[in-house]
């Protein structure tokens, strides 16, 4: 599965969800969007589980790999 990667530690927080919405918008079905986040996104899968029709939520995974550093990948159904 293809991935595209958005860092988004140093991306003020009123500003990510747009941009992470932007980003997964523009995939392809199949490719799956890669996060880079200073905490783990919870709200922002549920947020994307009710409001995104090609979230595939199934297929999410999130691996903590640092005390401030989550990686969270979004696949596009």
């Amino acid at each position: 599965m293809a991935a595209k990667t958005l860092d988004l530690r140093e991306v003020p927080p009123p500003e990510r969800h747009p941009k992470i919405h932007d980003a997964f918008a523009e995939l392809d079905s199949g490719e799956a969007l890669e996060l880079v986040n200073d905490h783990e996104p919870k709200p922002l899968f549920y947020e994307m589980q009710a409001e995104v029709d090609s979230f595939d939520a199934d297929a999410y995974e999130v691996e903590q790999r640092g005390p401030s550093e989550f990686v969270a990948k979004l696949p596009k159904a």
